[in-house]
């Protein structure tokens, strides 16, 4: 095992598995982790689930699988440069999209809208529900049984009033507590893949254009660079270039920032980790270049019209397949019925939040469209 520093998260003191295990034969625990997650259903299924483009809309978009691959591969660097756990960090970013819905944001929306009278839908929640309970792979236990440093950083986000019911994994939103230094580093490399990568596939679908982009400074600046180091290059290896350059400005900057956060709070151990303000961070002026690209994507690709439709679309889908669900709960896989029989909405929300973007599709016509064998 690598030399980790005092503050890591460290699988000789993890607090453990819901279910006791004995310990694995030459792997960590959180490698073990990590291989779990690799073979579970739930990740298989990110191959066929969009961030931004339905998958039907072209091979080349990232899909939640080529997301989490991505956020995985940063946040490895990261970690190993801070002298973190990396195994943990791996097997965060590669389960922290597990319960997201098909068709992306529009679908997950939809699917809170219809779970509202009953409890809501939060896709943080739902990663954490289908490790510790959707997947069925071991005889001994419901769900993948992960660590609780494992679970901690999937669950990045929880209302009060969830995470009231979640135990020893939701005490610290109701502490005010922080995670892991591993799962600070797991969501800000999601950030830094999802910004970038939109970027980058929204140039592709052309929904976006570099004269628009010129006016953000993070991609102006690289992209100038780029221009005057290679000024032979043009379409996809200037992007590309670009792209590439940007991710490496943010993961140097993240890394050094957090460094001389770490050296000026000098925590000593996990917990002092957890009672300090966040310690993994951009510094001030990256920070707010990154708020800048963010705010142009919401303008002009997660906005823009033919974004718009088809996010009309997938919200309607997925809101008509809950409504018929609901009515006949008999529409529903044989298994989804069981649990149907104890909380109807939770097991309808379950089986939506499964469905790949094209299973989606096909489900919506199996049932509400007639058409011949």
């Amino acid at each position: 095992m690598r030399n980790l520093a005092p503050y890591a998260a460290r699988t000789d003191t993890s607090r453990g598995r819901r279910h006791p295990e004995p310990p694995p034969d030459g792997r960590t625990e959180y490698q073990r982790d990590r291989d779990r997650i690799i073979h579970s259903t739930a990740f298989r299924r990110l191959e066929y689930k969009t961030q931004v483009f339905v998958n039907h809309e072209g091979d080349l978009f990232r899909t939640r699988l080529t997301h989490s691959l991505e956020v995985a591969q940063i946040g490895r660097s990261i970690a190993r440069s801070l002298l973190l756990d990396e195994d943990l960090v791996e097997a965060m970013a590669l389960a922290h999209d597990f319960g997201h819905t098909p068709f992306g944001h529009a679908g997950q929306d939809a699917l809170n809208e219809c779970m509202k009278p009953y409890g809501g839908f939060e896709h943080n929640l739902q990663s954490l529900r289908v490790v510790d309970l959707l997947e069925q792979r071991y005889a001994a236990f419901d769900g993948l049984n992960l660590t609780f440093e494992t679970r901690e950083g999937i669950l990045k986000h929880c209302s009060l009033k969830n995470a009231r019911r979640l135990g020893e994994v939701g005490e610290r939103f109701l502490r005010k507590r922080r995670p892991s230094l591993e799962a600070q580093i797991a969501n800000l490399a999601d950030e830094i893949a999802y910004n970038n990568h939109d970027v980058d596939d929204g140039l592709r679908s052309g929904l976006v254009t570099l004269e628009q982009l010129m006016t953000v400074r993070v991609f102006a600046r690289h992209l100038d660079e780029v221009r005057a180091r290679y000024p032979e290059a043009a379409g996809r290896k200037l992007i590309h270039e670009t792209v590439r350059r940007m991710i490496n400005t943010l993961v140097s900057d993240l890394t050094r920032q957090s460094a001389e956060n770490i050296r000026q709070h000098a925590p000593t151990s996990l917990d002092a980790v957890r009672d300090a303000p966040p310690l993994i961070a951009f510094s001030p002026e990256i920070h707010q270049e990154q708020q800048e690209l963010k705010q142009f994507l919401h303008t002009h690709l997660y906005r823009h019209f033919q974004v718009a439709r088809m996010s009309a679309k997938a919200r309607r889908i997925v809101k008509e397949l809950f409504s018929a669900f609901h009515d006949d709960p008999h529409l529903l896989p044989t298994e989804f019925q069981m649990r149907a029989q104890a909380d109807k909405p939770r097991a309808i929300a379950d089986y939506i939040a499964g469905m790949t973007d094209r299973y989606a599709i096909r489900e919506y016509r199996r049932i509400f469209t007639i058409e011949a064998s």
